[in-house]
């Protein structure tokens, strides 16, 4: 499988005051095409600090990041924009859609910057929204909102999608129809993907489950078989 993503020994400090605090300690991590991979570790564990640097919104203070033979931690602030605008999408808890534009207007905010994008219509077809291209968000259910914010995500065709607790202010039905669009994403589109949740039911529909501790990776599996998104009970 072809590397995407390769990280060398990040290691990330924070100083709140006096006290230094250690966010991660050593990442080594190799990320292939096309991969579904859940990361999943409690509160502090480091999660969303390892993937703000994979989507270079953040440096590591020591270690390497690779993109495809591009060294992104020796690269220029011009360069790590043109990485995050062109290769990475990325998904929050909260979903971040402008109030005042419909679905399909959130969504051409991405695609009129993209090189070769997808139409907003299909991106909202992707994740099931064709009958919601012309409403706006308060008209829409929080799954929706969100299902929204991944077409928008997804609608540059990043090689790299980045999802933080992409279903932790839903309930599990509606968790379940959000993490259904990634998965297709992730199959037809062929971004690799990167989820991180806490919790553990999520990773029985990952090729690859990484468990995060201290700031180090303390496990770093794959799933012999996987689950659809309708199979999982939490």
């Amino acid at each position: 499988m072809e590397s995407v993503l390769r990280a060398e020994g990040l290691a990330k400090s924070y100083q709140m005051g006096e006290v230094e605090v250690r966010a991660l300690r050593g990442i080594d991590l190799e990320l292939g095409t096309g991969e579904l991979v859940v990361l999943l570790g409690a509160s502090g564990s480091g999660k969303s600090t390892l993937l703000n640097i994979l989507g270079g919104l953040d440096v590591p203070s020591a270690g390497r990041l690779v993109f495809r033979g591009l060294d992104l931690t020796k690269a220029r602030e011009r360069a790590r924009t043109a990485y995050r605008r062109d290769h990475v999408g990325f998904v929050f808890q909260f979903y971040n859609l402008v109030p005042s534009l419909t679905a399909r207007e959130n969504v051409a905010i991405v695609t009129d910057l993209a090189e070769a994008p997808l139409s907003p219509e299909q991106a909202l077809e992707i994740v099931g929204l064709s009958h919601r291209l012309d409403h706006f968000p308060a008209q829409m259910s929080g799954g929706e909102q969100q299902r929204v914010a991944i077409a928008r995500a997804i609608a540059k065709r990043p090689g790299v999608l980045l999802c933080d607790e992409p279903t932790g202010a839903l309930d599990v039905e509606t968790g379940k129809l959000v993490l259904a669009a990634l998965a297709r994403v992730n199959r037809e589109l062929g971004s690799t993907t990167v989820v991180i949740t806490h919790n553990a039911v999520i990773a029985e529909m990952a090729d690859r489950v990484l468990q995060l501790a201290d700031g180090r990776v303390t496990a770093d599996r794959r799933n012999t078989s996987k689950k659809t998104p309708a199979e999982l009970a939490w």
